[in-house]
């Protein structure tokens, strides 16, 4: 009886820990919503303020374990609250750290022009871990501009 209670405890235990555990990641919905929040803070106050904002670390465009980011579609990257290196340079040619053969920028480029908005998976490090991991992002056009921003889970 005290095994099976102690194993009980344990259990439940366990399952708390692991609920813990998937609160502190972001969700496929939650990257939809915030892309699509950037999208209309470019609409509503300008490139500028949505650039200072999805840049900003402690906004509200970085959330449990990911962040928005923004480009042009000339493939410039416009704002990265977690590689501020990246910011000004095109990106066309950065191939994913898992397939060398995929451009993964020109296919977010290609997403936003064609569907203006999707799924694009590809290998990429995590803020704070250089091993690279799959992620998958949502890409979505700002309506009307030449602009995307994406969001993404690592799986």
């Amino acid at each position: 009886m005290r095994k099976a209670a102690a194993t009980m405890v344990v259990l439940i235990f366990g399952l708390i820990l692991a609920a813990g555990a998937l609160a502190d990641n972001a969700t496929k919905d939650e990257c939809v919503a915030k892309t699509k929040e950037a999208a209309q803070m470019v609409l509503d106050k300008g490139l500028d303020e949505a650039v200072k904002a999805i840049n900003d670390k402690n906004g509200t465009f970085v959330w449990k374990d990911t962040y928005v980011f923004m480009m042009d579609l000339d493939g410039k990257m416009l704002a990265h609250p977690m590689n501020a290196t990246l910011i000004g340079k095109s990106l066309l040619e950065n191939k994913d750290k898992g397939d060398p053969g995929k451009l993964l920028f020109k296919e977010f480029v290609e997403l936003a022009k064609g569907k203006g908005e999707g799924w694009v998976d590809y290998m990429w490090s995590n803020p704070g871990d250089a091993k690279p991991r799959k992620k998958i992002s949502y890409i979505y056009r700002v309506p009307g501009k030449d602009l995307l921003v994406g969001a993404g889970i690592w799986e």
